[in-house]
C-alpha cells in the first residue's frame, strides 16, 4: 500500500494574518518567509476546514477527492512547526503545510494547529522549527495508550503499558504470542489534538476505564450488525465515539503516551477491549528514532500489507450520540 488517507482540520494563510510587527498586513506564510516576534490572529469569522490527504511514500502528501479546500491531485510539502505565545504565556505548536503548483511554486500555506486557536487574539511567534515537523506529525498521527493502561500478556497476566519492555510478548487477535519490537514514549499537553479520549468501565465491556489518543482504533465483533456496516467485525476511531458522557474527550494537564510497535500491524487487548497497535506508514515512520527505523527496515513489511483498513467504519456511522450503547448491544447480540 503505498497512500494512507488523512483528513486535517486546518486554516488557509488569509485566515492568519499577521496582525502587528515587521511583515503586518501580510498572511501566514512558510517558514524562510517568517519573522520571529511577528504577532498573528485568526479572523474573527475563520473556521477550519478539512484539508483531505494522502500520505506518499516521499514524506509528502496529495490532496484528495476528500477535501474541503485546496486543488485536488496537488502536492502538499509538511514545511514545518512553528510555536505561538498567547497573552498568558501558553505555548502553541502550529504545523505548517505547503501545497504547490504544477510548476513547484507555493499555491497555498495552512495552519494545523496543535491546540484550540481563539479568534482576534493576538499569539506571538516564538519558535520556527523546520527539522522536527515530521515528528510532530507523527506524534499526532500515531496511535497510543496511556499510562497506566494494562494490555494483556500472552501468559494472561495484565501488565501496565509503562511496565513492558522490548522482548515481551503480548496476546494479538491474528497471530497469537507476539514479541514486542519496540516501544515509545512521549509527554505532552493533554490539549487540541493531543488530548486523550475516555472510554469509561463497561462501555464497550472494558474492564476498567481506557484512555487512549484520539485516533486510536477499537475492534468491535457485532453479533448483530446494529451499526449497518455490513459486516460484523468493525474498527472504530476513538474520537468519533465521543457522546460527553460515556466517552469524553479529557483534556488538562499532561499526559504521557506509549507507542507499541510489531513487526506487524497488530490488535492486542487494552483493559478487556481490542485495540490497535502502532502502524508504520508515511505518517507514522518519523516517530521511529533513526536507529531503530534501520534496525527494524527489513522486518516492517507486514505494516503495509495489514493494516486492517478494511474493517474500519467512518465517521458517518457513528455520528449519533448512542453509537457506544449500540456497539455495546450489538456485541452481546439479540
Amino acid at each position: 500500500m503505498s497512500e494512507t488517507a488523512q483528513a486535517l482540520q486546518v486554516y488557509p494563510a488569509p485566515m492568519m494574518p499577521v496582525s502587528g510587527g515587521a511583515n503586518f498586513g501580510d498572511n501566514l506564510s512558510f517558514a524562510a518567509d517568517l519573522m520571529l516576534d511577528d504577532y498573528y490572529q485568526l479572523a474573527a469569522e475563520a473556521a477550519p476546514l478539512r484539508l483531505g490527504l494522502h500520505a506518499l511514500e516521499n514524506g509528502h502528501f496529495r490532496i484528495g477527492d476528500n477535501t474541503q479546500i485546496g486543488k485536488i491531485g496537488a502536492t502538499v510539502v509538511l514545511d514545518s512547526c512553528i510555536t505561538l505565545m498567547d497573552a498568558q504565556s501558553q505555548a502553541i505548536e502550529v504545523l505548517l503545510l505547503v501545497e504547490v503548483n504544477d510548476e513547484g511554486h507555493v499555491a497555498q500555506v495552512y495552519a494545523m494547529p496543535l491546540a484550540p486557536l481563539e479568534p482576534k487574539e493576538d499569539y506571538r511567534l516564538v519558535g520556527i522549527d523546520a527539522e522536527n515537523a515530521p515528528l510532530r506529525f507523527a506524534q499526532v498521527a500515531c496511535v497510543s495508550f496511556t499510562r497506566g493502561t494494562r494490555l494483556s500478556l500472552a501468559t494472561g497476566e495484565q501488565r501496565a503499558v509503562e511496565a513492558l519492555k522490548i522482548g515481551d510478548k503480548l496476546l494479538t487477535r491474528d497471530d497469537g504470542p507476539q514479541e514486542i519490537r519496540w516501544i515509545g514514549h512521549h509527554t505532552v499537553r493533554a490539549i487540541g489534538d493531543f488530548a486523550p479520549v475516555m472510554i469509561t468501565k463497561g462501555t464497550l465491556h472494558n474492564e476498567n476505564d481506557l484512555l487512549v489518543s484520539p485516533d486510536h482504533r477499537l475492534f468491535v465483533y457485532q453479533r448483530e450488525d446494529k451499526l449497518g456496516a455490513g459486516r460484523a467485525e468493525v474498527l472504530l476511531t476513538a474520537r468519533h465515539l465521543v457522546n460527553g458522557e460515556s466517552v469524553f474527550v479529557q483534556e488538562g494537564g499532561f499526559v504521557d503516551y506509549f507507542q507499541i510497535l510489531f513487526e506487524n500491524h497488530q490488535i492486542v487487548f487494552a483493559e478487556g477491549i481490542a485495540a490497535e497497535t502502532l502502524l508504520i506508514d508515511p505518517r507514522t515512520r518519523s516517530a521511529l528514532p533513526d536507529h531503530v527505523a534501520e534496525t527494524l527496515s527489513g522486518t516492517l513489511a507486514g505494516h503495509a500489507a495489514r493494516n486492517h483498513g478494511e474493517f474500519e467504519v467512518g465517521a458517518n456511522l457513528l455520528n449519533r450520540p448512542d453509537a457506544a450503547k449500540l456497539l455495546l448491544l450489538a456485541s452481546r447480540g439479540g
